[in-house]
């Protein structure tokens, strides 16, 4: 996890389309300029950048889906629970699972847990742009980047993994 660069997943552990699920992990740095503010002599990860974590495990749940065809866009969060503070060090399991995909929106309901315990929860909705669409986003050097983020954190591996099942 770089919090400072918003690289929020460090590893896709699992990833069933078909089930339209995805498991990921990440482990909070020991330190970071985010915690200088937040808060000085007590360190605690943002429950933000909680959000933005499940956000970007459910993207790339997301891009999988669409074969990269498409951006997700967080639009809204509903119903999101912070249960517990979270600490430098803490290893975070985050699981989430597609409750719609369609007409250019994608809805996921995703959590994290560290060591069985719930930290946080919510239901998070996208809007999805193609690549290629045009006037309203110049996506055109984001693919490339987005393919080198998801081989870094595994995704592809995962995807592999899971159609030799």
């Amino acid at each position: 996890m770089h919090l400072e660069y918003f690289q929020m997943i460090d590893r896709v552990e699992r990833a069933d389309l078909q089930a339209g699920k995805l498991v990921a992990t990440s482990t909070v740095p020991k330190n970071s300029p985010v915690f200088e503010g937040h808060f000085p002599g007590l360190p605690l990860v943002p429950g933000v950048l909680l959000i933005e974590t499940m956000a970007q495990a459910s993207g790339f749940l997301l891009l999988a889906l669409n074969d990269f065809a498409a951006m997700p866009f967080l639009m809204s969060v509903d119903s999101a629970k912070m249960r517990t503070f979270v600490k430098p060090e803490t290893v975070l399991d985050i699981e989430v699972d597609l409750e719609h995909d369609g007409s250019g929106f994608a809805v996921t309901k995703a959590r994290i847990r560290s060591q069985g315990r719930k930290i946080c929860d919510g239901q998070l909705k996208f809007r999805t742009a193609a690549f290629d669409a045009g006037a309203d986003l110049d996506t055109s050097g984001l693919p490339a980047i987005i393919r080198s983020r998801a081989t870094e954190v595994g995704l592809f591996e995962a995807l592999s993994a899971q159609r030799d099942i």
